[in-house]
């Protein structure tokens, strides 16, 4: 076998336990481990470079030195005005981040950082989501379905917070967890 082939045919290991990434992964045929990476993220700074920080120390805690594999590491983020808005902790939180969203446009950043071949690559995709306004009972009713728990940002596109959007410029699976076309991008030999 030749070292190129060698590197092919190495497992891939997601370093999450996103439903989303393991559904866009599986979309693509891709086949995968997941070895989520409990770290301690960075929470504040430049937003773009807090998705880059946050998306290298998953993937580096995820790495095994020798093992033949390849490390995923994602990190999402929901950016306003420079401020990080991440997963809310409860409703109340849910509700004052959609409210700061609504009638705005955000940013939503995802680091992406592959580590294959001893090597560390990381890039970082940027896409900008336009929110319609929004009532306080359009608010409440997306807060009570509970579907904000667990997201950056406080909302889920793929599911009825698709009804919070008006418009995105960039890449739909970059504000779903997992851009693909800069994942292939960065590491064409995932498929």
């Amino acid at each position: 076998m030749t070292p190129a082939s060698e590197a092919e045919s190495r497992p891939l290991v997601l370093a999450s336990a996103s439903p989303q990434r393991r559904a866009l992964l599986e979309r693509l045929g891709v086949e995968f481990t997941i070895r989520p990476a409990g770290i301690e993220e960075v929470q504040q700074g430049d937003p773009q470079e807090v998705a880059r920080e946050n998306a290298l120390r998953k993937a580096r805690a995820a790495y095994v030195a020798g093992a033949q594999e390849t490390i995923l590491g994602v990190d999402t983020l929901v950016a306003l005005d420079g401020r990080i808005y991440g997963k809310p902790a409860d409703e109340a939180q849910a509700r004052a981040t959609l409210r700061a969203l609504a009638g705005a446009t955000h940013t939503v950043f995802s680091g992406v950082a592959v580590i294959a071949d001893d090597r560390e690559r990381v890039a970082v995709a940027q896409t900008e989501v336009g929110f319609r306004r929004c009532s306080k009972e359009l608010i409440d009713w997306y807060v009570a379905s509970g579907e904000w728990h667990g997201r950056a940002g406080g909302y889920a596109i793929q599911g009825v917070g698709a009804v919070l959007v008006r418009e995105i410029h960039g890449e739909y699976e970059n504000v779903v967890g997992l851009p693909l076309a800069t994942l292939l991008d960065l590491y064409p030999r995932l498929l």
